[in-house]
This record gives C-alpha cells, structure tokens and sequence, in this order.
C-alpha cells in the first residue's frame, strides 16, 4: 500500500503534468500571447515551439512512474524559463505566483530522487 508521501507526490505530479501539458501547447502551436511574451527575453519562435515541446514531454512524463523523475526536471526547466520571463517583464506579484509550480516540480524530483536511493540500497 502506498505511503501518504507517496500519494501526495503522486497527485502533485499530475497536477503538475496537467500544468505542463496545458502551458505546452500555447507555446507549440505559436500563440500570440506566447510568443511576445517569450520574445521579450530573447527567444526566437523556433525556441519557444522547443520549449513547448519540453514542457509538453515533461508534463506527459509525469503520468509515469517510471519517468516521473524526468518529467519533473523538464516540466521544471521549462517553468523556470517562462517565470524569468515573467519577471523579467516586470510582473512581480505573477512572477512570484509562478514559482509555486517549480517548487511542485523541486519537491516532485526530491521526492522520485529519495525513493530511487532506497530501491538502490
């Protein structure tokens, strides 16, 4: 029987993954809103189609146990690079809100990381 932990993690990383997935898609079908906002740090609409490629792995990873750990440090990374464009573009009080789906994502690693030492051992 799984561990409260573990159920906890489970539905953060699909919480997570429906995030990903969700925030992918604008990015690779070129949506305006995606692609001025990613422009404004120096992304070309080639690098934001690959971001939402990643960010769209990432978020489907999630759904796997076997892949999880992965999927969170692809859905983190692309998360990551869309917060510094949010504060880069002056939004603060956003920028901060956004940060909440990358400590989701560091817990979800933290966690996919621990267990892969106790299996190991």
């Amino acid at each position: 029987m799984a561990s409260k932990v573990q159920i906890l993690t489970r539905i953060m990383a699909y919480a997570l993954g429906l995030l990903s997935v969700a925030a992918g898609i604008p990015k690779i079908l070129q949506m305006p809103q995606e692609l001025g906002f990613l422009n404004s740090i120096g992304l070309s609409g080639i690098a934001v189609s690959i971001l939402g490629v990643v960010q769209l792995a990432g978020g489907i990873m999630l759904f796997w146990s076997q892949s999880r750990l992965v999927g969170a440090l692809l859905a983190g990374l692309a998360l990551l690079v869309s917060s510094v464009a949010i504060f880069s573009s002056g939004d603060s009080g956003f920028g901060l809100i956004s940060l909440l789906p990358i400590v989701v994502s560091i817990i979800v690693i933290y966690v996919e990381l621990k267990g892969a030492r106790r299996t190991a051992t």
